[in-house]
Formats: C-alpha cells, structure tokens, sequence
C-alpha cells in the first residue's frame, strides 16, 4: 500500500462554490455550523423566526469575507418552510446542502404531558424536517438532472434518538428524534438514484444554551459527565467537523447513516 500523501485529501472536505441552507442557524450549534461551512467555502443562509438575529449573523460572516444571507423562517408553518427554501435557492442560484439545525423541547413528565406540547415538539422537530428535507429535495433533485454535484441533506438529531432518559420527561423530545433517525433512512434511499446523500449527526449535551440547564446545575452536571466516557460534555466545534464531513466530496458513498458524537456515550448503553 502507498503511504505517500494524497494531495487531493483536503478537497474532500471542500464546499467551494456549493450553497447550504442552516434552518436554526444562529443557535450554539448552528452558528458554529454555519461558520464552518463557510470556512469551507460554502455560500451559507441562515434562517430562524428572528430575521434580525439572522440577519446580524449573516453580516459577521459577511464582514469576515464569507459569502452568506439571513431569511426569515418560522417552524411552525409548512408553507414558510417551503417559503424559506425557495427563497435562498433563488438568492443563491441553487440549494446544494441542507443542514437542519431545527429543534426545540418541552419537558414535561409522563402523566403531565399535554397535548399542546407534544404537538408543537412533533411540528417542530418532526414535520418541519420532513418538508424542510421535501422542499430541498426538489431543488437538489432538479438540480442533478442538469449535471450538478449531488446535494447533501443532514439533520441534527441527539443521542435521544437511541436512548430514553431516566426521570426526565422526555416523551416528545425522545420520540421526535428517534422519528427523525428513521426519515434519515427513508429519505436517504429514496434520493439515492440521484446521488442526493441524507445523514444524522447525533451530540450528546453541548455547551449552549438550550444544553445550559444541565451545565449550572451541579447535581445534573455530574451526573452529565459521569455517563459520558470521554469526561466531558460536547462543544458545539466538536459538531462541526462531522457535518462538514456529510456535506463533503469524502461523503460520497455513505448515506441514511446517524454519527454519535456522544464521547462514547451511547457505547455504553
């Protein structure tokens, strides 16, 4: 075997002159997807329910040389969701990536679980990736039929798609994520014929605000770091890197696949 470097290895990381949709962009995780993606050259939107908030981030990235647009997007609404896509595929001239970066959780105990709170977590992080995944799907798909790269779909999910969480009321958050495993199969198949790849990145807690309820509290936080083999919780940098790879030229041939990064703690469920 011929050990000698590879001089086109970093190219299988490139995402120059692609374009990537971050629905949930200007949250911990997302922001730093969105920088990551565009430090890899891609042309980067973001979008939320606060158009200010993603528009102040889109002018960072701008301000620091990157190419990148703030829309407008409210989770709730098939119909803005579809708005949204279209949108940047039209400011940009196409959608090769979509990273879903979208979710939200409402905890509430097994016999206090109500029926307003279990169906906006199902909207949220279940039927808005369904049409966010549609509405990019027909862009990418149209897209290859042209002779373009193939598009690249991944989703944020959690461990929570694997694993149930002992006395915390997790009903909806748990089911919705393990659901969206599954449409990352489903879909991954379905768009295989046109080279379109789906995948799943899966953190454990991550330093951000939506994981920061574990962190402050000392009890929670012990208990968050005795599972976890590695000894510590996720930074959101360290979820960068394995989107970067779905979305790159390296991931290729590998679709409907879910990466833990998790410290090794689903290795030990």
């Amino acid at each position: 075997m011929n050990d000698t470097p590879d001089p086109s290895t970093p190219t299988l990381f490139d995402l120059n002159g692609r374009t990537a949709y971050v629905p949930g962009g200007y949250g911990g995780i997302g922001e730093a997807v969105a920088w990551g993606l565009a430090r890899a050259g891609a042309r980067v939107a973001v979008s939320g329910r606060s158009l200010e908030k993603a528009q102040a981030l889109a002018a960072q990235l701008c301000a620091a040389g990157h190419d990148a647009l703030g829309v407008v997007m409210d989770a709730h609404s098939v119909a803005d969701i579809r708005r949204s896509v279209d949108e940047v595929a039209a400011a940009f001239g196409g959608l090769d990536i979509l990273v879903n970066c979208v979710g939200i959780q409402r905890e509430q105990n097994l016999a206090e679980v109500t029926e307003e709170a279990f169906d906006e977590v199902v909207q949220v992080n279940l039927k808005a990736t369904m049409f966010l995944a549609q509405a990019a799907a027909q862009h990418q798909v149209a897209a290859a039929e042209t002779g373009r790269a193939p598009g690249r779909q991944v989703h944020l999910l959690s461990v929570r798609a694997q694993l149930g969480l002992k006395n915390r009321g997790y009903s909806a958050y748990c089911s919705t994520k393990g659901a969206i495993a599954m449409l990352v199969r489903q879909h991954a198949v379905e768009l295989a014929r046109h080279g379109i790849t789906v995948n799943g990145v899966a953190p454990t807690v991550v330093r951000t605000e939506m994981g920061s309820h574990w962190l402050t509290n000392p009890v929670t936080r012990a208990q968050v770091l005795e599972r976890i083999p590695l000894g510590r919780v996720a930074e959101p940098q360290d979820v960068v890197a394995p989107v970067l790879f779905f979305c790159g030229p390296g991931a290729a041939f590998v679709t409907g696949q879910t990466l833990y990064v998790d410290g090794g703690l689903t290795a030990t469920q």
